[in-house]
């Protein structure tokens, strides 16, 4: 056992060898050791003055004091627990048992892959809320920070249940204890009645379910909203409990029913992922409005703009915050995948704002990130933030979506799973994978003809094959070309789309073509990283290659850690080479060329700029890594791949020559 341990969830209190450790009664005292038990790095002394102290006398002071009191609880001879290094403070708890840094760690690893016995210690942690009684007065930071914890803890404490109650053996006293627990936690939270309805249905005690159902029904139309898709619920597991397991009965009676909450903008299919962008709150005193409103507007639109999922519409969102509903609660009763939420604060000369992205029925924090800047163009310094959250929303949950695919079974995956899953396949950049991505986005289509992001996809593929020489060029081509088309009849309006058509064009030597409808792209989607990439590729050949440079350096800015960063790099490579800028293009060659998944062309990217710039023995190396696998690799195969205009076919066959590439 730890000879430390601290817990937050509930009361605060500190033991030390299973004996209390006795704290003075000063408020701000827990609020600073809480703060910084969380805290993932150094604190400020200044950050810590201003979040707990309204301008006392002397802050700095009764935070030297605070620290006294928490090294008399927390060190040890052997062992300094509080660290002051310059002008940070930090906690070291490694080797202490602190409640909430277990469940963080649980919700990190992911409260689904958890089992029965791991499930029951978290579920043991939560004796009440984060700070249970701790409330501090003229303190709005720390106060709105206090109120995010306790939603996030509280998200997590169900969770934790959900996934305990789905481990049990259905109908047992324990997952009727921790039903009755999640729902008195989360009472809004569709999910939990009907797993505590079949419960008991199962257990024959049916009235006490129909007593349960009144109860619930009363308290949703206290806060007017519609109960019956829930009683219709209700009366399919009632129906047909007999030998249906508690799984199977709450998933198969809420699926058909779920769209119809009326707290959903509409039907949300379930093959897709869904997200809502709760309105961000000034953190000045906690309130809404002005900034932070125009802020969230413009999230919500430029998601949306994406159409890489469902974004729940913003009448929704503001009407559930006007009810001071917490955004994982909203989350859950609007039954989305994921909820982004923020804060904005305004401190003298910086705008900072921090965000979350949580998936819902895990309570796990996606993505987390704090944006600072000063304010000397604010809507500027807006827009750049905006980009930078949007990119990154849509970036992470693509990739939780693509993982969580690659672990089911490729039988059960449904239309979204199938295309994420053909993603995986994709990125991967080889001949096979390229098939196997091919077959995956063929599925999705097939369980959903009207998949327009599956279709692009699949265009993708094709693209590859006939860039790649993987399979003739001009059957290659057109199948590309073919699949675009799909994808444009499919949503005119999907920036996807377009980034396929204007690929697509390329390869049939139209680049005036290609350019309109990539620009189009980014219209309809500013946010689109691949669209601007894809014009940098098409300038950076025969179009403008100062351009070029411009849209290499914004899809990198929009997404700095995409699975095509090796091509934005290239692209700049060889716009550098048009402009005879060749010590820049051999640069940028070499960041792209050591990308973990860079294939052999951009290989051949670098070693041609390499030769350009003199550097001779290194263009020699990438020459002779090419012909590992490709034996007879020349500039000819270089030259036409590409669509270079007759001056830079010039510098390259040049550069070809230097290192035995001709």
């Amino acid at each position: 056992m730890p000879v430390l341990s601290v817990r937050l969830l509930g009361p605060l209190m500190i033991s030390r060898d299973g004996a209390p450790v006795a704290l003075p009664t000063s408020r701000k005292l827990r609020a600073l050791l809480a703060y910084l038990a969380l805290a993932p790095h150094p604190v400020s002394r200044s950050r810590l003055c201003e979040l707990l102290w309204d301008v006392p006398n002397d802050p700095r002071g009764e935070l030297r004091w605070c620290l006294s009191k928490l090294r008399g609880a927390l060190d040890m001879p052997a062992r300094r627990r509080v660290s002051t290094q310059g002008d940070t403070v930090a906690l070291d708890l490694d080797d202490c048992l602190v409640d909430v840094l277990e469940v963080s760690r649980a919700a990190a690893q992911g409260i689904g892959t958890l089992d029965v016995e791991r499930l029951r210690v978290l579920a043991g942690l939560f004796a009440g809320d984060f700070l249970d009684g701790l409330e501090l007065e003229r303190s709005p930071h720390f106060n709105s920070w206090l109120i995010a914890q306790r939603r996030r803890f509280s998200a997590c404490h169900a969770a934790v249940l959900e996934r305990l109650v789905a481990s049990l053996p259905a109908y047992s006293d324990e997952a009727i204890a921790h039903l009755d627990t999640w729902v008195e936690l989360a009472p809004f939270d569709t999910c939990g009645h009907l797993a505590l309805l079949s419960n008991l249905a199962g257990r024959g005690e049916v009235g006490a379910a129909e007593e349960h159902l009144a109860a619930a029904e009363r308290l949703f139309r206290s806060e007017e909203l519609d109960f019956a898709p829930l009683r219709a619920a209700w009366r399919a597991i009632r129906d047909r409990q007999s030998g249906t397991s508690l799984r199977t009965a709450c998933l198969s009676t809420l699926s058909p029913l779920v769209a119809t909450m009326p707290t959903a903008p509409g039907p949300v299919e379930p093959s897709h992922a869904s997200l809502a962008v709760m309105p961000f709150v000034e953190e000045s005193g906690g309130t809404r409005g002005g900034l932070a409103d125009g802020f969230t507007h413009d999230i919500i639109t430029r998601l949306a703009k994406l159409r890489d999922f469902f974004v729940i519409a913003r009448g929704s969102v503001f009407a559930l915050a006007e009810q001071n509903i917490a955004p994982e609660d909203a989350g859950r009763r609007l039954n989305v995948d994921y909820v982004a939420t923020g804060t904005v604060r305004s401190p003298s000369g910086r705008l900072i704002v921090s965000v979350e992205l949580i998936e819902v029925r895990s309570a796990r924090i996606v993505w987390a990130e704090t944006f600072e800047r000063r304010p000397d163009d604010i809507f500027s310094v807006l827009d750049d933030i905006g980009n930078s959250i949007v990119s990154s929303i849509s970036a992470e949950i693509e990739t939780v979506e693509r993982n969580r695919a690659m672990l089911k079974a490729p039988s059960s995956l449904n239309a979204w799973e199938a295309y994420h899953r053909g993603l995986w396949h994709m990125y991967r950049f080889t001949q096979a994978e390229n098939e196997q991505a091919r077959h995956f986005f063929a599925q999705a289509l097939q369980l959903d003809p009207t998949f327009a992001r599956a279709y692009a996809g699949l265009s993708f593929t094709h693209w590859q094959n006939a860039f790649q020489r993987w399979g003739d060029r001009d059957r290659e081509s057109a199948l590309a070309f073919e699949s675009a088309g799909h994808s444009l009849l499919v949503d005119d309006h999907n920036p996807a789309a377009h980034w396929a058509m204007g690929r697509a064009l390329w390869l049939r030597s139209e680049q005036d073509g290609s350019l309109l409808e990539l620009e189009r792209a980014v219209d309809l989607s500013p946010n689109f990283a691949l669209g601007h990439y894809a014009l940098s590729f098409v300038h950076s050949q025969s179009g403008d290659p100062r351009a070029a440079i411009g849209s290499s350096d914004h899809s990198r800015h929009l997404s700095p850690f995409d699975p095509l960063l090796f091509g934005m790099l290239g692209a700049r490579a060889m716009a550098h080479v048009r402009l005879g800028q060749f010590e820049e293009a051999a640069e940028w060659a070499l960041k792209a060329a050591a990308r973990p998944n860079a294939h052999a062309i951009i290989l051949a990217i670098a070693a041609h700029c390499l030769a350009l710039a003199g550097r001779l023995d290194e263009a020699r190396g990438f020459a002779a890594a090419i012909r590992k696998t490709r034996p007879d690799y020349c500039a000819d195969d270089f030259i036409g791949t590409f669509r270079f205009e007759p001056d830079a076919v010039a510098l390259f066959r040049q550069g070809a020559s230097r290192i035995g590439l001709n």
